[in-house]
């Protein structure tokens, strides 16, 4: 199991993971081992998430979602396996995580009076040096 918060826990039956060969530097060990982790999770399907959970993780996971609901990560920071496979293991955690906090939602506000009259003092301003530049016989 893995624990994401006290009422959220993840079965790792529910992980699928794939070994690739990795690309950067790294020298002929590169060459020769799968060490690239590949995490698969259907998020779209998951019965250890909540349904609104799920929702702000499917927006928050964004291009790493394919279209039937999997969520793919790819980890390839370090040069042996199981590192690779802990750090997506990881990174799914802290995406779900960022997804069980609640968004505070947006406060509408207008500007202040002296704001509008910042603004349209500056406006003037720059519509007077305009009229600085024009050549003096010009009346449109």
């Amino acid at each position: 199991m893995i624990i994401i918060t006290p009422t959220i826990q993840l079965d790792e039956t529910e992980l699928q993971f794939q070994f690739k060969l990795a690309s950067g530097p790294g020298g002929q060990h590169i060459n020769k081992v799968a060490t690239a982790a590949e995490l698969r999770f259907d998020a779209a399907h998951s019965l250890a998430l909540p349904d609104e959970v799920r929702e702000r993780l499917l927006v928050l996971a964004g291009s790493r979602l394919n279209k039937g609901g999997e969520l793919l990560i790819t980890a390839r920071r370090f040069r042996s396996q199981e590192r690779n496979r802990q750090d997506a293991i990881d990174r799914l955690v802290a995406l779900i995580q960022k997804a069980t906090e609640i968004p505070k939602p947006r406060l509408k506000r207008k500007p202040s009076r002296a704001a509008k009259q910042r603004r349209v003092a500056e406006k003037r301003r720059v519509g007077e040096k305009k009229q600085t530049r024009r050549p003096a016989g010009d009346d449109d």
